[in-house]
């Protein structure tokens, strides 16, 4: 993997098929992080169906599972990308920042191509949308555990899709930010302190790296891509 303003190259997809079960072998060990209740409640029943792995702790934020990770040290974290507070790429730059070594699968309604370069970018080795087949999540944390990566065809497809001149900095992100919920250069200007002027430097910016000939198409693309979310 390469950072920077450098591309997160496409792997191979990685999919394997189950492994028999070996009693002697400790269960994989599992912090799920996920805003929603009953989503954890229902990612936590799925692990508890395999005699593989365990949930040893669930967390509803980013901060919750920073401190939940250095208390379990997990194998395994399963990681939401929305989250209140911090965002689960973000959460994961800070629990590997402690735990270098730490493995994370994100499992996630997010399918943009911008979405799985920032995840695995920030040390994601997995990456999953929500409503997959069981299967398919026990096969995922096998292969991670073990030491690869799993991106299944889609994602891998996405990914490969990306334009390695497409990122946006942070600055231009805002303006796109702000672009999406209708204001206009001057609003955005006031809003973020900063002339009218550059506002308009920033968007001709985006558009450009968006190849969107009007503010209207970049939008609908930034939310394709998942570089803003509504």
């Amino acid at each position: 993997m390469m950072h920077g303003n450098s591309t997160v190259s496409a792997p191979e997809p990685s999919i394997m098929s189950s492994t028999p079960y070996n009693p002697l072998m400790a269960p994989i060990r599992i912090l799920v992080v996920d805003d929603h209740p009953i989503m954890r409640v229902g990612i936590t029943a799925l692990i508890a169906s395999s005699k593989e792995m365990e949930t040893v702790a669930q967390a509803g934020s980013g901060e919750e599972a920073i401190a939940l990770h250095a208390l379990h040290l997990p194998d395994i974290t399963l990681m939401d990308l929305r989250l209140p507070g911090i965002s689960g790429v973000e959460t994961i730059r800070r629990i590997r920042s402690q735990s270098p070594k730490a493995r994370f699968i994100v499992l996630t309604t997010y399918a943009g191509d911008e979405d799985i370069f920032q995840a695995m970018e920030a040390g994601a080795t997995g990456y999953l949308v929500k409503g997959m087949p069981q299967e398919m999540l026990v096969n995922a944390v096998k292969r991670v555990h073990a030491g690869g990566r799993y991106l299944p065809p889609t994602m891998s497809q996405a990914l490969a899709s990306r334009m390695p001149d497409s990122s946006l900095s942070n600055r231009e992100r805002e303006v796109l930010g702000l672009m999406a919920t209708g204001k206009s250069n001057r609003e955005i200007a006031n809003n973020l302190g900063i002339t009218e002027a550059t506002v308009k430097c920033h968007v001709s910016v985006i558009l450009g790296r968006l190849n969107a000939s009007d503010r209207t198409q970049a939008v609908v693309i930034a939310l394709q891509r998942g570089l803003i979310h509504l």
